[in-house]
């Protein structure tokens, strides 16, 4: 796949998918931080638990900044020389392909990540964050589709442009179902364990 994807733009938006999207979200849902903090003695959980509550961290995994990351990144990619210059250097081709899987990570993990986040955002605004993501990545890809990176056959760029948008729903639609998820497990009406009486969860 990735050797086709040098030749095919449609190999190279399977990738895309796959690295940014798919990859992303399956590492999401395996909560590999708190597989990590219960392999590590006190000390360097502790350790790991203090660069997690850092501002830095704080600010790259708020939805917005997670989106712009994320979306920003393949705009800029599809619409600048840059498309081209990942094909010509190594060096280009592993920087761009680690901002696509960590930004695809970064901004699914603030939407729908399973390990413990001291600074979660609002439900409604990371609903709102999904929509707005939802709706770059669909534009960007009639965009592709309409205007296919210089060198790329028209077929093979629409082909590509298509298989970004339908897929990229596919994952956008387990997004939206694990969202809501978590939002009903986090406001349903609990049983209480002493007298069997129901409390709606703050």
């Amino acid at each position: 796949m990735a050797q086709a994807a040098h030749g095919s733009f449609t190999a190279h938006m399977v990738g895309h998918l796959l690295l940014g999207m798919i990859a992303p979200l399956l590492l999401v849902l395996a909560a590999p931080v708190s597989v990590v903090l219960r392999g590590l003695s006190v000390r360097r959980a502790r350790a790991v638990v203090r660069v997690l509550r850092s501002p830095y961290v704080r600010v790259i995994t708020h939805p917005v900044v997670a989106a712009v990351l994320n979306a920003g990144g393949l705009w800029v990619l599809y619409t600048t020389p840059l498309f081209h210059a990942m094909h010509g250097s190594v060096w280009v081709h592993a920087l761009v392909h680690a901002h696509i899987f960590l930004a695809g990570y970064v901004f699914t993990a603030s939407l729908v990540g399973l390990d413990p986040d001291p600074h979660r955002a609002p439900f409604k605004l990371r609903a709102g964050v999904l929509i707005a993501f939802i709706a770059a990545h669909s534009i960007l890809a009639k965009w592709l589709y309409a205007h296919p990176p210089a060198g790329v056959e028209l077929a093979d760029g629409q082909f590509g442009a298509q298989l970004m948008y339908y897929g990229g729903d596919a994952v956008d639609v387990l997004l939206i179902v694990l969202l809501f998820t978590g939002w009903y497990r986090a406001t349903r009406p609990r049983v209480s364990s002493s007298d069997g009486s129901r409390a709606v969860s703050s």
